[in-house]
């Protein structure tokens, strides 16, 4: 026989003797063993014993239909649900909640509710009904249909208890109505349940009130529980506040609190996110001591931390030692591989997968991006398009179009905004900003206005006008640039370090110096503390302006060690200048930090040049040779048929080279013609 766990077995062993003495089980026996059976995943038995059961009760029909809810069957669940004879609220309540917590069966969720109400005078609806309605409403953030089941809630008096509560507070938050699910709990008169308590926790963590969460967590704080703890941990870690996540996991067990797995997940996070090795080494010894290895959740956690902190090898053997892997621990060994450049080895163990969800294709897609592997991003994109079924995550369509802004090929870049129209996807703030940029960057700075105009002021968040600002700027738009950020500051939206970027970027192409030292003093009334770019932005201007005596003159007033970035627009400023009596002072600086590059020296030799002076051209020229040093060659590119074609100056690798010179042979004799017929 199957193994069935011990305290199973005296119903068991009750039906067996009943058989052998060839008496009829009760129904309540009956029912007990369908319960029993589906407990235990075996489906064919419980169904048989139904089948066998001369007059079914309700109980029968709702443990047959929960055995198939637990086997995640809602197909058949429902068939049961349907053919069942004798349904009442319990029956009711096991479907509608089984498609509120899957995923795609939303329409019949609500068609169930709906007769459910219809059918209310004969099965009645109570208050796990509603409960579950509301938490719907949540997870679609339906906040107009959370509103009406509020309502009913009140008037049947079924918001009074503390899973209704913490179900409204819940749904208030997840749909952006921080202030409405405050008003649930200030209707409590001041006495406020544990599950209440640790939702509104959760609901202040989420809108990123952390001295309110604090409070909360605090009064009646006898109450707190494992879950208390934990929702506050995690919500320190989610926004940020990692020292105050570790302080408080500390007072944690100091109090003797007995934390769990979810406890252990937030802090590993918390040592990812400071890549705090030798923490992160301390939590897996206690996890490896109290036998939590097993559990898929935290291993994956670790191999996360592993990753993060760059100890790849580390990584690798915990994730071997996984015995089901999880797409959370691949996604973050690819992601490991990724930030190691180690894209091969990321590429194989994406392929080794039966089966891909969107957080490992994001993983791979993101990986290639950031090593500017662009053919590969859209080549895996359109691999993800043909095969996969699953709707695409956002952060795949932001890592293209980051591939499209890099390549500036601007007609994938429509094509993908197509696709995000076909597939009607959200367009949030980090993919319309992502759309944003990319048509900036591939030229077309229409498209790039208009797709910013899709988003209302009030959604408008600092890095989306961040992108605008650049996008003019980098256009030649230098007033649309300043204008766009005297709105951003009546929107009340407050400016950070790259802001200022490009606002000084936008200053120095059109030679604006009062302008610019207006926005550079200005940073303080932000309180963004100037960085390396904003003084090169500077030291640029005054160059591009003639004015080299501010330059330098600004340059003494520098609080932080001058790098290669800064002394590097100097140089650019003294060819401006044609002022070649500092560049000896630049290049001994150069010298000092070690920045003597392929670049730096081509650059030095070109103000040289410009000034005649070719013996210090040569010399620089010399040791170069010497050091073999060598500037990173320039190139073209051109997107045609689904692919990227990169040329360099005499490049004759293509496939068709010759076809390629033959056409520019053409196009220049034609040219010739021309002026000859113009001069005439």
């Amino acid at each position: 026989m199957r193994s069935i766990i011990v305290r199973d077995l005296v119903v068991y062993r009750d039906h067996v003797q009943a058989i052998k003495s060839g008496f009829t089980s009760s129904i309540f026996t009956c029912n007990q063993l369908i319960h029993l059976y589906s407990k235990h995943g075996l489906l064919k038995d419980a169904h048989k014993l139904f089948d066998e059961i001369p007059h079914p009760n309700a109980y029968s029909w709702n443990a047959l239909i929960m055995a198939y809810i637990k086997a995640q069957n809602l197909t058949q669940a429902r068939a049961v649900f349907d053919s069942a004879v004798d349904r009442d609220l319990v029956s009711y309540n096991s479907m509608l909640s089984a498609y509120v917590g899957a995923d795609g069966y939303e329409t019949e969720a609500v068609d169930l509710f709906d007769k459910m109400q219809s059918a209310r005078d004969m099965i009645g609806i109570d208050e796990f009904s509603l409960t579950t309605m509301v938490n719907f409403s949540a997870k679609l953030r339906l906040v107009c249909y959370g509103k009406q089941m509020h309502s009913y809630m009140v008037k049947t008096a079924s918001d009074l208890s503390k899973f209704a509560s913490s179900s409204l507070i819940n749904m208030y938050s997840k749909c952006g109505l921080f202030r409405d699910a405050c008003s649930v709990v200030s209707g409590f008169d001041g006495v406020v349940d544990l599950v209440s308590k640790n939702a509104m926790v959760a609901a202040c963590c989420r809108e990123g009130e952390m001295d309110m969460a604090l409070n909360v967590f605090w009064k009646n704080h006898e109450l707190n529980d494992t879950v208390s703890w934990n929702t506050l941990i995690a919500g320190y870690a989610q926004n940020g506040y990692m020292d105050k996540a570790l302080a408080l996991f500390v007072k944690m067990t100091e109090r003797g609190v007995r934390f769990d797995e979810h406890t252990l997940a937030s802090v590993l996070s918390v040592c990812s996110g400071l890549k705090h090795l030798k923490l992160g080494k301390c939590v897996h010894a206690w996890v490896l001591k109290n036998d939590y290895n097993s559990n898929q959740f935290i291993s994956s956690g670790i191999v996360d931390l592993y990753c993060k902190c760059g100890n790849i090898r580390y990584a690798e053997l915990v994730y071997a030692g996984i015995g089901i892997k999880s797409q959370f621990a691949v996604s973050s060994l690819i992601v490991g591989y990724s930030s190691q450049g180690e894209m091969m080895k990321a590429q194989r163990l994406f392929d080794s997968l039966l089966e891909r969800n969107s957080v490992v294709w994001t993983a791979l897609c993101s990986g290639y991006a950031k090593s500017q592997q662009c053919e590969e991003v859209f080549k895996l994109f359109r691999k993800f398009v043909t095969r996969e079924e699953l709707i695409p995550d956002a952060m795949i369509i932001i890592r293209v179009l980051g591939a499209c802004a890099t390549q500036a090929t601007l007609s994938l870049g429509k094509q993908i905004h197509t696709y995000i129209l076909r597939m009607r996807l959200k367009m949030d703030k980090k993919l319309l900003s992502a759309m944003v940029d990319m048509y900036s960057k591939c030229g077309n700075i229409m498209y790039a206005e208009k797709s910013f105009q899709l988003m209302t002021d009030r959604d408008r968040d600092v890095i989306l006008y961040n992108v605008m600002i650049a996008g003019y700027a980098h256009h030649g738009f230098e007033n649309k640039a300043i204008q766009l950020f005297h709105d951003m500051l009546k929107k009340n939206v407050k400016p950070d370090a790259v802001t200022f970027v490009a606002l000084l970027s936008a200053c120095r192409h059109r030679g604006l110096v009062e302008q610019g030292e207006i926005f550079f003093i200005s940073m303080e009334d932000y309180s963004v503390l100037p960085e390396i770019n904003h003084y090169a932005c500077m030291v640029d201007m005054y160059g591009r302006a003639n004015q080299l005596e501010k330059a330098l003159e600004f340059m003494r007033k520098i609080p932080i060690q001058i790098d290669a970035t800064i002394w590097g627009a100097f140089l650019n400023a003294c060819q401006i200048n044609n002022n070649t009596s500092l560049v000896n002072k630049a290049e001994e600086e150069l010298l000092k930090i070690g920045a003597d590059t392929g670049s730096r020296c081509v650059q030095l030799a070109n103000v040289y040049a410009s000034e005649g002076n070719w013996n210090e051209m040569g010399r620089i020229r010399k040791k170069m040779r010497v050091k073999e040093a060598k500037k990173l060659t320039g190139c073209s590119w051109i997107y045609v048929e689904n692919g990227i074609h990169a040329f360099t100056s005499g490049d004759t690798s293509h496939a068709k080279a010759d076809a390629i010179y033959s056409t520019l042979l053409c196009l220049n004799w034609k040219e010739v013609k021309q002026l000859h017929e113009i001069l005439g």
